[in-house]
């Protein structure tokens, strides 16, 4: 399955108009399990710093939903927001314009070849890394662009289901992946001969979270590959199936999951 097409049918719509994409960055806050992980732990890293404004680098924005939950709940700070896909960085740039959000500027980036020295308190990557093969590369670029004492914060699948592969012989449900996902000790065997040392790392979508995954994900997704129609559709099968899938979300971002299909991740450069 490949997530893109749908994604850019999304982006199609909310570039019409500024609220539509405030709306959709509320639907993508409350579905997505992982945007509650990721907005806890960057309200937490933000905490790190006191009072004093600090540099953030949004490393594959995509919709900057993060950048736009940052830029407004991190404060003092400014933004740097890069994404590869250049008319999805033109269209957040207007959205912000329009918004007169005015800590946030935006770039056009590939990850492998950036060359930023000691640049950045926090560099935030949320679901990117599993689309890039020299995922080395990226760690390298990462640490030079931190500055000392910052923070790379990455979310991303894992091993232990991530990308909904379970077994060596299943193929991974994003076409877009380049990898089924990491483990910590994988992150640790790539990050730590760089420069970084371990901060946190913690497993998401453990045996509740998958399950709401696949039920509020997953499925309408399926749908959706299959045909535009099931747009029609999908209202009347939330409806049914919400109240499920927030509860088991709940269970999930309550508790410590021993493995998950996802992981976040968070090194420090002393």
């Amino acid at each position: 399955m490949h997530y893109d097409p749908i994604k850019n049918v999304f982006a199609a719509i909310i570039k019409r108009f500024p609220f539509l994409r405030i709306l959709f960055y509320k639907i993508l806050d409350l579905m997505f399990l992982r945007s509650w992980y990721v907005r806890r732990e960057l309200k937490k890293l933000r905490k790190k710093f006191g009072d004093k404004e600090i540099s953030i680098y949004d490393a594959g924005s995509g919709y900057a939903q993060y950048t736009y939950f940052m830029a407004k709940h991190l404060k003092p700070c400014s933004l740097y927001s890069v994404d590869v896909k250049e008319d999805w960085i033109d269209e957040s740039k207007k959205f912000f314009q329009a918004c007169n959000i005015n800590n946030v500027s935006f770039g056009i980036e590939d990850l492998t070849k950036i060359n930023h020295e000691n640049k950045f308190d926090l560099i935030v990557c949320v679901d990117v890394m599993e689309h890039i093969e020299d995922d080395v590369k990226v760690f390298q670029n990462y640490y030079r662009a931190l500055k000392r004492d910052g923070y790379l914060l990455i979310n991303t699948p894992s091993v232990f289901g991530g990308s909904d592969v379970h077994d060596k012989d299943e193929e991974c449900f994003i076409g877009e992946h380049a990898r089924d996902g990491y483990s910590k000790e994988d992150f640790e065997s790539k990050l730590h001969p760089v420069g970084f040392e371990t901060f946190q790392s913690i497993y998401t979508y453990g045996f509740w979270g998958d399950k709401a995954w696949r039920l509020g994900i997953k499925f309408p997704m399926m749908m959706l590959n299959i045909s535009k129609i099931f747009f029609i559709v999908l209202p009347f099968y939330y409806l049914v199936t919400l109240p499920f899938t927030f509860l088991m979300m709940y269970i999930d971002y309550s508790t410590t999951n021993k493995v998950g299909s996802g992981i976040n991740f968070i090194a420090h450069k002393n």
